[in-house]
């Protein structure tokens, strides 16, 4: 039976059979068949777009700058209140990583046993703590030496052997226990257990610095060093500052340039014989074609005949060094810019001891009319990487405005027309070289655009490529 709306019911029949009305069955008539039903379609939810917000911009997020009082304050208070922390801080510095990890296994140890009531686990956290306890025992007391360190050389070359000596001296007044002594050297770290040493003893340590490339090698500071065997705790004291081993590049020995000699009046006196000069020499007799300004009239006088002033010549030469140790300009890489570097010091030493004035460049190392040692010094200091060659060509003509020959030592990446308008920044008078190293390349001199360019594939061509005069 149908509802009032017409909407089916619960228990209704399906829609296969068909609904018999009751006058029908009364008249004996066959039952006509009821309409189909036509069902109500319900409605489609729709939900509402959800706009999503846009994670991007949140990188353009900046929190708020701490204003520069409020810094200050707490740097002044941190001053202040320094002798209250810092011996705590330095007590929990005594425990490394693994003694942290080990205390914390302890504490949970204790808090599982607790809240569980589990007897093992209290054992385990009593033997944690009781093992950090002991290993803390262990790294206390005051250790009295004297540690020394000495390195001899403190300046070599590559591949030269360097060895130090480290002696460690027994101040207490009581004997010494066996002790570990640690010595940085380089990235790595030389270490020395020492034996027990009585009061007043001392005991020497040799070590062997590599020095298979160039570089400086910080060597230092020596530390003792007490603890447990385990390494829970370490307690480590500095007993010395760091040393600087200096390692310089390869050179090669060169015969003298005698290269970019420049007549300057104020430059320094030769034994080479001028007519017009500041430095007077001597008096000779007049002879034809010898200009008269330079006659000297009243010792002529005397003389009865003509004489004229003679001078010694004076000339000034300053030669300069522009280095690119960029690898990426060499097509050897590194091993290429290193041969850069070693011909740069290598011609560089010998206008040193020629007593010309030497400016050399090189990324963010320069120096200039120094000594050999300090020139040495600074090639030892430069690190590979990119370098702009025009902007340091700008910094040395700075350094020496007065050069009369400069040399742009580089590799065949660096294009031509870049080192001829690096080079470009010097005067006219200046003599200008581009020494390349490239090992696919003849050895040879050639002269392009004004230019000299000379190139050679291994350090040792460098003397041969020189002999020719090339720099002359």
């Amino acid at each position: 039976m149908s509802s009032p709306t017409g909407s089916p019911q619960e228990g209704s029949a399906p829609e296969e059979e068909r609904t018999v009305r009751r006058a029908d069955l009364r008249s004996g008539r066959p039952a006509a068949p009821a309409p189909p039903r036509r069902r109500r379609s319900l409605p489609t939810p729709r939900l509402p777009a959800v706009r999503l917000p846009d994670l991007s911009r949140l990188g353009g997020l900046t929190l708020p700058a701490v204003p520069e009082e409020v810094s200050t304050k707490a740097l002044e208070l941190r001053e202040r209140t320094r002798p209250a922390w810092a011996p705590a801080a330095g007590f929990l510095r005594w425990i490394s990583p693994l003694g942290w990890a080990v205390l914390a296994l302890g504490v949970a140890g204790w808090v599982v046993g607790w809240w569980t009531g589990w007897t093992e686990w209290l054992m385990i956290g009593s033997a944690a703590l009781v093992l950090v306890l002991c290993c803390v025992l262990l790294a206390v007391g005051r250790t009295r030496v004297t540690i020394t360190t000495d390195l001899e050389p403190v300046r070599v070359s590559v591949g030269e052997p360097a060895t130090g000596r480290i002696t460690v001296t027994n101040d207490s007044p009581r004997g010494m226990l066996p002790l570990l002594v640690e010595l940085p050297v380089g990235v790595s770290a030389a270490r020395f257990t020492l034996p027990p040493l009585g009061s007043g003893k001392a005991h020497e340590e040799l070590f062997v610095v590599p020095t298979h490339r160039r570089g400086v090698i910080p060597v230092g500071p020596a530390r003792t060093v007490q603890g447990d065997p385990l390494g829970l705790v370490r307690r480590t004291e500095r007993w010395t500052d760091v040393t600087d081993l200096y390692v310089h590049p390869r050179t090669v020995s060169l015969e003298s340039l005698g290269a970019g000699l420049l007549r300057d009046l104020e430059g320094e006196t030769t034994q080479d014989l001028s007519m017009s000069d500041l430095a007077f020499h001597a008096l000779r007799e007049y002879q034809p074609g010898d200009d008269r300004r330079y006659i000297h009239w009243r010792s002529s006088a005397k003389a009865g005949r003509l004489l004229v002033r003679q001078f010694l010549d004076t000339r000034r030469s300053h030669l300069c060094l522009v280095v690119d140790a960029d690898p990426e300009q060499f097509e050897g890489g590194e091993d290429e810019a290193e041969t850069a570097i070693s011909a740069a010091a290598s011609v560089a030493l010998r206008a040193i001891r020629d007593e010309q004035d030497t400016t050399v460049v090189c990324r963010d190392q320069a120096a200039s009319r120094t000594t050999a040692s300090l020139t040495l010094d600074a090639f030892a200091r430069v690190e590979l990487g990119p370098s702009d060659v025009f902007g340091r060509c700008t910094e040395a003509l700075a350094l020496a405005p007065d050069t009369s020959i400069v040399v742009l030592i580089t590799g065949p990446g660096q294009p031509f027309i870049e080192a001829q308008r690096a080079l470009g920044q010097f005067e006219l008078e200046v003599n200008k070289i581009v020494l390349t190293i490239d090992a696919m390349e003849q050895t040879g001199v050639q002269h392009l655009g004004g230019l000299t360019r000379l190139n050679i594939r291994r350090i040792q061509d460098l003397r041969a490529v020189l002999a020719s005069g090339a720099l002359v």
